[in-house]
């Protein structure tokens, strides 16, 4: 590519990007003082009302560590429960985020409903289930999420496409005829958030943000959170 073609297709993408629009529809209201003590309660509500909107994929959200280096990673995965022990998701052991949590146990999670103008935010130490719990958990999931799990490998090089052709062929077949095997270092894992930060979108810019925060750092059940609003 020449350096006009490449400067015109920047330029094109630029046209675009500038071209786009956030929040087209009529953004809900969000009264931070009618707000729960606790965050649990509010995530809830939110993730209900985010379903009734009809956004896409409400479980979806990004999941952030650090690896060996100390840089950052994120990548997109699914909410597997949150509850009072904390937020939920299951991964390989092995995989790149695996390990990055075996070595430094402390994440950060985002899930944003564009449907409603809306973010939630949080971080905290994590822990890994149990082996039980782990396994219920990917036991509890679809046939093709077991066949993906059967795959393995998360993370790894591959050869070709024909490898993982063959590779998923056989873990589907399996996990339609064993539909309780086992997957070695399955892991359901859980973020204990210290911070939790409900974010409400305005057309006009003057966005809520209402933060749950753990006095000192205190882990779950040490007491009550402290609320606090931030600007925009």
């Amino acid at each position: 590519m020449t350096d006009a073609s490449a400067s015109a297709a920047h330029r094109a993408f630029l046209d675009l990007l500038h071209a786009q629009r956030v929040w087209d529809v009529e953004l809900p209201a969000f009264e931070p003082a009618t707000a729960p003590s606790a965050p649990l309660p509010l995530f809830h509500t939110w993730f209900a009302e985010a379903v009734a909107a009809g956004q896409a994929e409400p479980h979806t959200m990004s999941l952030a560590t650090v690896d060996a280096e100390g840089l950052p990673d994120v990548r997109t995965l699914m909410l597997h429960d949150a509850d009072e022990a904390g937020w939920h998701f299951a991964t390989h052991a092995t995989s790149a985020k695996g390990r990055e949590l075996a070595a430094r146990p402390y994440a950060a999670l985002g899930l944003y409903w564009p449907s409603q103008g809306r973010q939630v935010r949080l971080r905290g130490p994590v822990t890994a289930c149990s082996p039980a719990e782990s396994r219920a958990d990917l036991h509890a999931r679809s046939t093709g999420a077991l066949a993906s799990a059967l795959v393995g490998r998360q993370s790894e090089v591959l050869g070709s496409t024909a490898e993982l052709d063959r590779a998923s062929d056989a873990a589907w077949r399996r996990a339609g005829a064993e539909p309780d095997a086992e997957v070695a270092g399955w892991t359901r894992y859980v973020v204990e958030p210290r911070e939790v930060e409900f974010f409400q979108g305005d057309a006009r810019r003057r966005h809520v943000r209402l933060r749950y925060r753990r006095e000192d750092g205190a882990g779950a059940g040490a007491g009550p959170w402290v609320r606090e609003l931030l600007w925009p």
